[in-house]
C-alpha cells in the first residue's frame, strides 16, 4: 500500500510527463507574450525548485503576487506583538517564520533577546497547551496567514478554551488581493495561478465573480511540476479559445465548494473588514477580526495597547513591495543576494519559505 501511495505522487514529477507537457506548451500559436501571475509561495518553491521558469516557451511568464503572508503582516500588528511580550506574565505565541521579519520597530527575535516572552509553536492547538500549562499568565496567540491556517484558529473560537488565552488576528483573504491586483492595474496580468492550499478551504466559489468581472483566465493548481505546467495549459488554452473560467487541475485536494466545515467555523468566528497589507495598503474586505460576541478574546481590546504612529506608516528598505506586486523579480533589487540574504535579511520577503526572495535565493542552490 505504501509502494502504491508514492507511485501515485511520483507520476506528478515524472520527467517524461513534465517534457510532453511542456512540448504541448511550445506547440500553442499564441498571438502575443502571456504572463501568469500566482499567489502561493509554496509554488514559487516549486516552480524555481524544478526549475519550472526556464523550460518555459519564451512568450510565456510566471510572476509572483502577494503569496506570503507573513511578509504582508503589517508592522502595527508586529509592533503590538512586541509591546505584549514586555508586559509582565504575558506569554506571545506565534509561527516560527515570524519572528525574523523585519520591522523598523524592530522584530519578534530581537524582543526575545530583550526579554520579551515570545514562544514558537506550530498551531493554534500548541496555543491551547501553553495556556493551559502556564494559568498565572496571559497567553496571546499572534494568529498569521490566509484562509489555509485561519479556519484552524476559527476552529478554536467559541469553543471550552483557557480563560488565559487570546488572539491577535492578522490573517489575510486571497481573493480580495487578486480584485485590489486588477483593479489597480499596475500589473498587465493574463491568468492567475490560484493557491492549491488556499483552495483546498474556500474552494472556486469565491474566485468566480473576480474572474467573470475582469474577464481573467485561471485555475487552481497544486504543487509538483506536472500540476504546473497543467495549469499553465490550462490558461493558455483558455486565451486561445476567448474563455475566461475558475478551472480546477488539483481536483485530487480541492472541491468546487471547498471544505464546508473549514468555512463555517471561519463565518461562525470572523467578521470580514478591511485589512492593511504591509508594502501594498489597505485592501477592502480582505481580513478577519473577531465577531463581538468573542470579544473578550480579542487581544487588541483585552491589553489596549494603541499602535505606535511611529510605525503605523512603515516604508521598506528593500524592494519587497515591488516583488509582492509582480513589478519587478527579487535580482533586480539592488540588495538581493548583497546586503539581503536569509541570514540577514533586509524585507520581510527574505524570511519565510513562503517569500519570493528566499524562493529565489535557494533557487541558486537547487540549480
Amino acid at each position: 500500500m505504501k509502494e502504491n501511495f508514492f507511485s501515485i505522487f511520483d507520476a506528478f514529477k515524472d520527467d517524461r510527463a513534465v517534457l510532453r507537457l511542456i512540448e504541448r506548451l511550445k506547440n500553442k500559436a499564441l498571438s502575443r507574450p502571456l504572463k501568469v501571475m500566482h499567489v502561493c509561495g509554496t509554488h514559487e518553491n516549486a516552480i524555481g525548485r524544478f526549475g519550472i521558469r526556464e523550460i518555459l516557451p519564451q512568450n510565456l511568464s510566471v510572476i509572483a503576487g502577494p503569496g506570503c503572508p507573513v511578509c504582508v503582516c503589517p508592522v502595527e500588528d508586529i509592533y503590538l506583538a512586541r509591546e505584549l511580550s514586555r508586559l509582565k506574565d504575558v506569554i506571545v505565541l506565534t509561527f516560527g517564520d515570524m519572528m525574523r521579519v523585519p520591522a523598523p520597530c524592530g522584530s519578534l527575535s530581537d524582543a526575545r533577546m530583550e526579554d520579551g516572552d515570545i514562544r514558537i509553536v506550530y498551531g493554534p492547538f500548541d496555543a491551547v497547551k501553553v495556556a493551559e500549562e502556564n494559568p498565572d499568565k496571559e497567553a496571546v496567540f499572534f494568529a498569521v496567514g490566509f484562509e489555509t491556517t485561519a479556519c484552524g484558529v476559527a476552529s478554536l473560537i467559541g469553543s471550552e478554551l483557557p480563560q488565559n488565552l487570546s488572539f491577535i488576528i492578522s490573517h489575510r483573504l486571497i481573493p480580495p488581493a487578486l480584485d485590489f491586483l486588477l483593479k489597480t492595474g499596475e500589473v498587465e496580468i493574463d491568468g492567475f495561478i490560484l493557491p492549491g492550499h488556499v483552495s483546498a478551504i474556500i474552494g472556486l466559489v469565491d474566485y468566480i465573480p473576480i474572474i467573470k468581472r475582469y474577464k481573467i483566465p485561471s485555475v487552481v493548481a497544486g504543487f509538483e511540476p506536472v500540476d504546473i505546467i497543467m495549469g499553465l495549459l490550462s490558461i493558455v488554452d483558455q486565451v486561445e479559445s476567448g474563455e475566461s473560467i475558475c478551472a480546477n487541475s488539483y481536483t485530487r485536494a480541492v472541491e468546487e465548494k471547498g471544505n464546508p466545515l473549514a468555512r463555517k467555523a471561519m463565518k461562525d468566528a470572523f467578521d470580514i473588514v478591511d485589512a492593511l497589507w504591509r508594502g501594498i495598503g489597505v485592501i477592502p474586505g480582505s481580513g478577519y477580526a473577531l465577531k463581538e460576541r468573542f470579544k473578550e478574546r480579542d487581544g487588541r481590546r483585552r491589553f489596549s495597547i494603541l499602535p505606535s504612529k511611529e510605525y503605523k506608516d512603515e516604508g521598506f528598505d528593500c524592494s519587497c513591495a515591488g516583488v509582492m506586486l509582480g513589478k519587478i523579480n527579487p535580482d533586480e533589487c539592488p540588495l538581493f543576494s548583497n546586503k539581503c540574504t536569509p541570514d540577514t535579511p533586509v524585507g520581510p520577503c527574505m524570511v519565510s519559505f513562503e517569500g519570493t526572495c528566499s524562493a529565489w535565493y535557494k533557487k541558486g542552490a537547487w540549480s
